[in-house]
């Protein structure tokens, strides 16, 4: 071999060495910290054993009382992973808190182990250990009491019987294992001792199932073994996979033990609220409609509605839109006001879309509210008197609405309007608020005592007691209300709708009648006249495509267009009206741009599942 060859072969022999002496090295270095590739998930690690003793007796209280004690022989990696162990421990079962405490951590010497507590999602945590790493085998010996673990006769299926002829009992049904785990065990036991009191009530029915949760294969529950009046019951296995539980349910005589009063019926904490709650969102609302209902009454001054055909110049549209509730189109209604009396006309500007507004100079302005109408419309610096409506512009729509509060405050000034609060609504209101804190306090004391079931009614009044404070903000405020001046100038109006609406024989016939002649303001019996005068007000009624139809009808007869508009020839609604309206009303709006899962279906008679019982709980690494 030459030497450059043999120099290549060295070296490729050396690399090779290299690369098998590393892993060796790092497994074999004692108190290494270098760890080979493997998973860094602290949940990635198994049980040698699970060890478990149930001790259930009954208290001086007749309530079942559970102390166990919790084996369990964590197999860490050889590396630096785990610091420990956690164990979850269910809080409550079946609607009552079990009372849970955890006594003490050891280790097999009987040393304590270090560990902390956490509440989370209805468990309580047991977090093991410190900052130190723990491999290899590690014992943790856990110990902790929980209380009211038996289910009363009528509290689960098997309790009142399920069908088969089975009778009524107590019920002991347990998840032995964590379900809510990673974690593989190698060997299983679990032992079940119930104290003399009640052992002597056991019935004989007893169940066991295994696997994931919801699975129904049984497996073997030893017992009772009776020694010194104590009963045990054992449960054991080889290998579980992670996540598989066992599940034992063991029945009792009906009445063995007292259960608390979260599982008893308690219509004071779990029904009184939700009808607290029920009766203060009925009252709230019914101090609502107490207030459309005043508002209502506040618009009626004589009850009688007459048909009325012209409008004073002290009511411009700016004005009754603040009397007319829910009125349309303000500002249109006032431009066209403007154009109908011969302030201003309407002309087309660069597409139907956006009209062009022109101020005509000489005509005699009917009311203060007009003025600023006018002055908002046509700006000093703008030349000519002319101004085109803008599709979007928000200076325009500033202006448009500071004109429409114009209104509003011009009402309250000339006496029309003023601020009230409905007595009624205020009365009703303070009900609704009592009847709220009433069921709040009920159900609060009564989640605070441990009953579960007391939370749903909790929820309910909470929402009915914000639906309250609404209602109360609404309620308890002054509304913007009718004077008497106020209601007859409501009826006035409604007067105009009602002409508007009547059939064009009826309007005839009124303005051909002597009162109607007697009337009229300006003693002309001009039709267009005073249909044109109308129709602002038509538009503040959402009436303006029939008056509109009407008012073009009336041109036609009279073989003549509306001078208010810059094209007398062209069709008056298609094109005038409708776009207007659309274009205006645009402009003046725009605006700028997991517990251990427990069933009550019961299962000593059989009919249960792994995991229907309480218990069970979570496991996992720290």
């Amino acid at each position: 071999m030459t030497p450059p060859r043999i120099i290549h072969a060295l070296a490729v022999l050396a690399l090779a060495l290299v690369g098998v002496a590393a892993p060796v090295a790092a497994v074999a270095a004692p108190g290494s910290s270098v760890r080979p590739a493997a998973s860094e998930d602290v949940d990635d690690f198994s049980y040698a054993s699970w060890d478990a003793v149930f001790e259930v007796g009954i208290d001086d209280d007749g309530r079942a009382r559970m102390h166990v004690t919790e084996t369990l022989v964590a197999r860490f990696p050889e590396y630096d992973q785990n610091r420990g162990i956690v164990r979850g421990l269910p809080t409550s079962y079946e609607g009552a808190g079990i009372d849970t405490r955890v006594l003490s951590v050891k280790d097999e010497q009987g040393a304590d182990v270090p560990y902390e507590t956490d509440d989370e999602d209805g468990l309580l945590l047991i977090l093991t250990g410190n900052d130190d790493y723990v491999r290899g085998l590690t014992t943790y010996v856990i110990e902790y009491e929980m209380r009211d673990v038996i289910l009363a006769a009528g509290a689960s299926r098997a309790a009142r019987g399920d069908g088969s002829g089975h009778p009524a009992v107590d019920e002991f049904y347990w998840d032995l294992l964590p379900l809510d785990s990673t974690q593989p065990i190698e060997r299983f036991r679990a032992d079940i001792v119930f104290d003399s009191a009640m052992g002597a009530q056991l019935v004989g029915a007893t169940s066991c199932y295994a696997g994931v949760s919801g699975a129904a294969d049984e497996c073997e529950l030893q017992g009772p073994a009776v020694d010194g009046g104590l009963a045990t019951f054992r449960v054991e296995s080889g290998e579980r996979p992670a996540g598989d539980g066992v599940t034992v349910a063991i029945g009792f005589e009906p009445g063995t033990v007292v259960q608390p009063s979260a599982r008893t019926p308690n219509p004071v904490t779990d029904t009184a609220p939700l009808v607290a709650a029920i009766g203060a969102a009925g009252l709230a609302v019914g101090g609502w409609l107490s207030v459309s209902a005043f508002q209502r009454r506040r618009r009626v001054a004589t009850g009688i509605i007459v048909a009325q055909y012209d409008v004073p110049d002290a009511m411009p549209p700016l004005l009754a839109a603040a009397i007319v509730p829910g009125a349309k189109d303000v500002i249109p209604a006032e431009i066209v006001h403007l154009a109908v009396r011969g302030t201003l006309r309407i002309e087309e500007g660069g597409s139907p879309e956006n009209p062009r507004l022109r101020r005509l100079p000489g005509a005699r302005i009917p009311d203060q509210l007009d003025v600023e109408a006018l002055d908002a419309l046509f700006l000093k610096a703008n030349d000519g008197g002319v101004v085109d409506v803008p599709s979007a512009s928000e200076s325009f729509a500033g202006r448009m609405t500071a004109l429409t509060q114009s209104g509003k405050a011009a009402a309250a000034s000339r006496g029309l309007t003023t601020g009230a609060r409905s007595r009624v609504a205020v009365i009703v209101q303070w009900c609704a608020i009592a009847l709220a804190v009433v069921g709040l306090g009920v159900s609060v004391w009564g989640v605070s005592s441990g009953r579960l079931s007391a939370i749903p009614a909790l929820v309910a009044v909470s929402f009915g007691v914000v639906l309250v404070l609404i209602a109360g903000f609404y309620s308890f405020t002054k509304h913007t209300v009718l004077t008497p001046e106020g209601a007859r100038e409501f009826e006035y109006l409604q007067g105009v709708k009602e002409f508007i609406r009547v059939a064009d024989a009826d309007r005839l016939r009124m303005l051909q009648s002597y009162s109607g002649a007697e009337r009229r303001q300006d003693g002309t019996a001009d039709v267009i006249h005073v249909y044109e005068r109308l129709l602002p007000y038509a538009m503040l009624f959402g009436m303006e495509k029939e008056w509109g139809d009407v008012l073009e009808k009336a041109y036609l007869r009279e073989q003549r267009g509306p001078g208010w508009i810059g094209d007398p020839s062209t069709p008056y609604v298609g094109v005038y009206l409708s776009a207007f309206t659309a274009s205006s009303h645009a402009a003046s709006v725009y605006t700028s741009p997991s517990a251990g899962t427990s069933s009550s279906s019961g299962g000593s008679f059989g009919g249960g599942f792994s995991g229907g019982g309480g218990g069970g709980g979570f496991s996992g690494g720290r």
